[in-house]
């Protein structure tokens, strides 16, 4: 089978697409034929070590797969050959097989497609999580997304605004601004590229207040940070709460004053580790995602599909924020359902 893989720390460049055995199924596992991959920020981060888990190397980036089982390991139940699953992997998916703890895998609705289904799970498992666990959004209370045309950010915003609030898209060019509100942001904001100056964080935030409204924004979505961060805290709600979810832009350094004034949360996101440590509340949450998909108010945009060869290409585009929504990597006959 091919793989796509790191064999030494460096940055998209240095993955090599090879042929490679087979793996092997073990107790508990279940062998798929990959369909999809979605590309995902971990993935620049996990092949130049910079992300919180480092695998023994050579590994395939990819942490979601859409795919077929092809075998059944020992003490494996609910699944059979032959049916399709959408995987949840952290690494490996970048691969035309992967062994995979079945635990790890749910089924795919019957009209879901391979493409979309593995652009799903982390990007809208990110965001409810942030939006439903960590925030506690509720009906009529005001959410700003940043970064609201990547893949966490356009899930979020259409998770907030299935959940009855009003949504204000916050991203760095027309085009991302015009497309979050196809998906339903009421209000959008064009932010210029950073870094900024003080000065410069203070004009933003100053855009940011406008299209919130005097109130301020009750929750922040950040994905971004960098010294967007600071700007859009600077327009948080008494009592709000803020969502730390990623760093494209560098790790903020926040003036802590701010939480002091507006009497308001930060609050960390790790769905990851959410998912491996409550791993019932994960499944419930993802099986309320799946109605909300099945109900039309969720769907994955894909910007982008590549083939395995050039998924190293994807993973550059992405982690320079190019993309819109999602770039989801397809092996042969992927992408119908």
């Amino acid at each position: 089978m091919l793989a796509l893989l790191s064999k030494q720390s460096g940055g998209p460049e240095t993955l090599v697409l090879e042929s490679v055995a087979e793996p092997n199924v073990g107790p508990g596992e279940v062998l798929l034929a990959v369909q999809a991959c979605g590309v995902n920020y971990p993935d620049g981060l996990i092949i130049e070590d910079r992300y919180q888990f480092k695998p023994e190397r050579p590994f395939a980036p990819g942490s979601e797969v859409s795919g077929i089982v092809e075998v059944v390991g020992e003490g494996v139940s609910f699944l059979k050959v032959g049916d399709r699953v959408i995987g949840s992997c952290g690494w490996g998916g970048m691969a035309e097989k992967l062994a995979l703890s079945a635990d790890r895998c749910i089924p795919m609705p019957d009209a879901m497609p391979f493409d979309e289904a593995a652009a799903f799970v982390m990007t809208y498992g990110t965001s409810y999580h942030a939006l439903k666990d960590r925030a506690g959004l509720k009906a009529g209370e005001t959410l700003l997304v940043l970064g609201a045309a990547g893949g966490v950010g356009l899930a979020a915003v259409e998770l907030g605004k299935a959940m009855g609030a009003k949504v204000i898209a916050a991203a760095s060019s027309d085009e991302k601004a015009a497309l979050a509100k196809q998906h339903g942001a009421d209000e959008s904001v064009v932010y210029a590229p950073g870094p900024f100056d003080r000065d410069g964080v203070k004009a933003l935030a100053e855009q940011f207040k406008v299209a919130c409204g005097p109130n301020g924004a009750d929750v922040i979505y950040d994905p971004v940070g960098g010294d967007y961060s600071e700007a859009a805290l600077r327009t948080i709600a008494w009592e709000g709460r803020f969502l730390v979810v990623g760093f494209p832009a560098g790790i903020p350094k926040l003036p802590l004053n701010l939480p002091l004034l507006k009497s308001c949360q930060i609050v960390g996101v790790f769905w990851g580790a959410f998912a491996r440590r409550d791993p019932k509340a994960n499944a419930a949450n993802l099986r309320e995602l799946l109605d909300l998909y099945a109900n039309g108010k969720i769907r994955p945009v894909i910007s982008e599909r590549v083939p395995l060869a050039r998924a190293g290409e994807a993973i550059a585009a992405l982690s320079a924020r190019k993309a819109l929504g999602k770039i989801v990597v397809t092996m042969d006959g992927a992408g119908a359902a």
